[in-house]
């Protein structure tokens, strides 16, 4: 007799989900500091909002194309099924990565690394809860309902002890909440965007035209790359690396696994974003960091467990 497990995609098996799922949520978490990195290296200050733009830009339309080259090497189909989800792919490019790190990047200019890893958790939440209106296949359940209100306190706990443990700001958290909801948006997407191309393509155009959609605004707000290092260069290959592996493996097991069970694990962001940024960037470490981050994985941990 025939297991069922053995009749199921890699991406469905249970080890490798979580296996793939941890692999992204470990890539984007060290993009934090290789972010403001970057910003050191190529001269990009606060100030700077194009140039910050045009940098992500050249990050996301490079690692697309990327993207694009290996699904040609791999023979994916690249046939749009009608030419209306052509505009369902601009949507999906616009939230998933033009709106949603435009946001990001100004936001995390404007913050501390470690702050602005463990405050993006809340769009991990958000679409655990999200997916539970629009899909059938992710229940609401007690266990939702609490291990986000657990992953949301930890949040909150960001703006207890006054300017010494740094306070709410519009410009860097307000930002980076803009950033959290456009990524819950482009994740319940990612289901309509695998039912029209496959979602490995689609994630290439996703990319590529969402970076070429930063790279535009950017050069019109006359964004530069005022310095140009050997160092700067390397950050930006590992930049485009983290979004290719990230998404390919995050979008594919959206496309094929119940939403919940997979964003989940990107409460681990923030977890990751916060060492690395503390330890990278030299970063005060607040005490209250420790704090969101056990409530953040405390979140994860009464999601997935078992009844």
């Amino acid at each position: 007799m025939t297991n069922k497990t053995d009749n199921k995609s890699i991406f469905q098996r249970p080890v490798w989900v979580t296996l793939f799922a941890l692999t992204a949520a470990l890539a984007w978490g060290w993009a934090y500091p290789l972010i403001k990195l970057g910003f050191r290296e190529f001269g990009i200050t606060q100030a700077m909002t194009g140039s910050k733009m045009l940098f992500a830009g050249i990050r996301f339309c490079l690692s697309g194309l990327v993207v694009l080259a290996i699904a040609r090497c791999t023979k994916r189909n690249f046939s749009v099924k009608r030419p209306l989800n052509w505009a369902y792919i601009i949507l999906f490019a616009l939230f998933n990565t033009t709106f949603h790190y435009a946001f990001f990047y100004i936001g995390l200019s404007f913050s501390e690394g470690a702050r602005a890893a463990i405050l993006n958790s809340m769009g991990t939440f958000m679409v655990v809860l999200l997916a539970c209106v629009f899909f059938k296949s992710d229940k609401l359940t007690t266990r939702k309902i609490v291990g986000c209100a657990v992953g949301v306190a930890g949040i909150l706990t960001l703006n207890i002890g006054g300017k010494a443990g740094g306070q709410f700001s519009w410009m860097g958290d307000g930002m980076i909440i803009l950033n959290a909801t456009c990524s819950a948006l482009a994740g319940l997407m990612t289901r309509g965007l695998s039912q029209r191309v496959d979602v490995f393509v689609g994630t290439g155009y996703g990319l590529a035209i969402g970076g070429a959609l930063l790279i535009v605004p950017g050069l019109l707000m006359g964004g530069t790359l005022p310095c140009i290092t050997s160092a700067g260069m390397v950050i930006l290959a590992l930049l485009i690396g983290i979004s290719t592996l990230g998404f390919t493996l995050y979008n594919k097991l959206l496309s094929c696994n119940p939403v919940g069970k997979v964003a989940i694990f990107n409460s681990l962001i923030p977890v990751v974003g916060a060492i690395t940024s503390c330890l990278c960037l030299g970063e005060p470490f607040y005490t209250k960091y420790i704090a969101a981050a056990l409530l953040a994985m405390a979140g994860i941990y009464i999601i997935n467990k078992g009844k």
